[in-house]
């Protein structure tokens, strides 16, 4: 059985996020950065909020000697071009100020894709139905890495279905303790995606007209 197949037979026991909304644009993000990420993070993320967009994940590399990624959306999950280099003159100011980075570094904005990070609660709630990866910080059941379809989440869980030798199974993993969490693209995945962003769009015109 395919994510796909499996995306009907998970009934919800939550209320989905409204996007769109103010309290989208201030619900915290539970999956968050460590050391000179979580600094960025903290200069950014208010300035981001200012904009009207939502910050998603800050992340310094070695890419091009030095990359600083910063993974960004509006509340209803799109991002286009012109989001991207509005947040690029909104923030370059802020970071030349703060300084967070000893060296040159190259400055890249970007929307969080379709295989996208899950950060917050909403996240996990709206993705539901479709194959994930996570990765904790801290062991459990003898392992970090765990797979399978998401079920949302439940109180201060994540909740994964995941399939066995012994059938289908289910496991509550901690939110506070994910250090990553991601959705495996899949055609399923790429559809729903194109959904959304469709629907957003169309919601996003008819407030303008």
């Amino acid at each position: 059985m395919t994510a796909a197949d499996k995306h009907d037979d998970i009934e919800p026991d939550f209320e989905p996020a409204e996007t769109g909304s103010d309290d989208a644009l201030d619900e915290p993000r539970l999956v968050r950065e460590q050391g000179l990420d979580a600094r960025i993070a903290t200069i950014v993320e208010p300035v981001l909020a200012d904009l009207g967009y939502r910050l998603v994940r800050v992340k310094v590399s070695n890419l091009n000697g030095c990359t600083l990624q910063i993974m960004a959306e509006r509340p209803d999950g799109t991002m286009t071009v012109d989001d991207c280099e509005e947040i690029s003159k909104g923030i370059s100011p802020v970071l030349d100020l703060e300084d967070p980075i000893d060296k040159a570094y190259n400055l890249e904005i970007s929307s969080p894709g379709i295989d996208r990070p899950l950060v917050r609660r909403s996240d996990f709630d709206r993705w539901m139905g479709h194959e994930t990866k996570i990765e904790l910080s801290r062991m459990r059941d003898g392992r970090k890495r765990f797979r399978g379809v998401l079920i949302g989440a439940r109180g201060d869980n994540a909740v994964l279905r995941i399939e066995g030798k012994e059938g289908a199974s289910e496991v509550e993993l901690p939110i506070e303790d994910i250090s990553d969490a991601r959705l495996v693209l899949t055609d399923a995945l790429i559809e729903d995606s194109l959904r959304a962003e469709r629907k957003a769009r169309k919601e996003g015109s008819s407030r303008d007209a």
